[in-house]
């Protein structure tokens, strides 16, 4: 169990490591590029990790160094494992790997943890089904484990239908060049988290692949091609970045983050401006963003079906300003590590704030931090939650972290870079 200490001021700048989405998405393309391309900057951490293994279990070399990734493209060959393909809690990976299983010819088994076997990909595999593709849950729950008999896609048209989790679509997106014959993709339904889709098309277009799209995101289609080996430069991570900027909002301090570039390929920068609208001055410092909080917060109503991974950093933020934050169209939250939406009011009520929740909502009645104690923190396995909560405790004493390890998911030296803040 961690302790977290409070702080009188802050007054920093921090680096935070890679993007964790944006490493994922270039592990794929490079993984199936024709060629060695190099990572550069890429996140190290459980996640990661999960994703280069199974890689290289496909038959793709990996070399993993300090600060730049060697990954030596196989021109789309996916080779069938040995044994049982396991990702942990990765849902991304999941998703990602669970396409590009589809692109070999053989067995392919693909499993997770408990939390993992919980958590659906049945959209998903309906749309690699309208692609050709022999794909079953084991346990027929339309979740993990799931038992591919590969024989590549056929392409053509298919349809996803729901696009409630974004990672779905990108996954989709980013095997589809190679199908045998030109593909097209149709999504029903709102497409929630559309900045991780345009992520997604960023990083195949910088790897050489156009794809034609409607700006609703629920009409694609996908030339067949290549992607191209090239060195490939990793932004810092926004998601990560969240906290620190949090930080400052709360304590009335200053934080820079370095390395999260303005503008930026990652959907969650997009909490700085929010954050500016509950009362923070905002500017930007060399190649990135520094946040200087203020003495009086204001709570807001904002939507955040496009950037979910900072929910929990607002709503921590939330209770500290004045007046009631609604968040809205969060359903999606339900199907993450946790149940983020409910994890955290709970532990928020723990810690004296007043909360509703609803089916897709959330309200926090803010007290300016009046009123607030104390706790001890679950965080439900979720690196989200640890961190997020990690930021109450520097206002509030007697904040403890349990399971603060859980924070290797994303951000391994998470911990020791927090106290860069003291």
């Amino acid at each position: 169990m961690k302790e977290i200490i409070p702080v009188s001021s802050i007054n920093a700048t921090v680096i935070v490591p890679g993007s964790k989405s944006l490493t994922q998405r270039a592990l794929i393309a490079a993984a199936l590029a024709d060629g060695s391309s190099k990572l550069v900057g890429p996140l190290t951490s459980e996640d990661t990790r999960y994703t280069s293994q199974a890689l290289e279990q496909m038959g793709i070399g990996v070399e993993r160094g300090e600060d730049t990734w060697t990954v030596h493209g196989k021109g789309g060959q996916v080779t069938a494992p040995e044994r049982e393909i396991f990702l942990g809690n990765n849902g991304t990976a999941t998703r990602f790997l669970t396409s590009v299983a589809a692109l070999g010819h053989g067995s392919f088994r693909i499993d997770g943890e408990e939390r993992m076997r919980e958590r659906p990909i049945g959209p998903l595999m309906e749309a690699l089904k309208g692609w050709g593709v022999d794909i079953r849950s084991v346990a027929g729950t339309d979740c993990p484990p799931l038992l591919l008999a590969s024989h590549g896609l056929s392409g053509g048209a298919t349809v996803l239908p729901e696009g409630k989790s974004s990672q779905y679509l990108s996954s989709l997106l980013l095997v589809a060049p190679y199908a045998l014959a030109p593909a097209t993709l149709t999504v029903r339904g709102e497409v929630l988290s559309k900045p991780y889709v345009a992520m997604t098309l960023s990083v195949m277009a910088d790897f050489g692949v156009y794809v034609d799209c409607n700006n609703e995101f629920t009409s694609f289609s996908i030339p067949q091609g290549k992607y191209r080996a090239m060195e490939y430069e990793i932004e810092g991570d926004a998601s990560n970045a969240s906290y620190f900027w949090a930080a400052a909002a709360i304590t009335g301090g200053r934080v820079t983050v370095a390395n999260v570039p303005v503008p930026s390929l990652q959907g969650d920068a997009n909490l700085v401006p929010l954050l500016a609208r509950m009362g923070c001055d905002v500017s930007r410092d060399g190649g990135g963003i520094t946040l200087q909080g203020r003495d009086r917060l204001e709570g807001i109503t904002v939507d955040m079906g496009d950037m979910p991974d900072v929910v929990p950093t607002l709503a921590v933020v939330a209770a500290f300003a004045h007046g009631k934050t609604v968040i809205t169209n969060i359903a999606h939250l339900r199907i993450k590590e946790c149940d983020r939406l409910t994890a955290v009011l709970t532990e928020l009520a723990k810690m004296g704030a007043k909360v509703e929740e609803g089916p897709d909502f959330m309200v926090i009645h803010g007290s300016g931090g009046e009123g607030m104690q104390g706790a001890e923190i679950e965080t439900y396995k979720d690196h989200r939650m640890a961190m997020s909560f990690a930021v109450a405790g520097l206002r509030v004493p007697g904040v403890f972290i349990r399971d603060e390890g859980c924070v290797g998911k994303s951000f391994p030296d998470f911990w020791q870079r927090f106290e860069w803040l003291r």
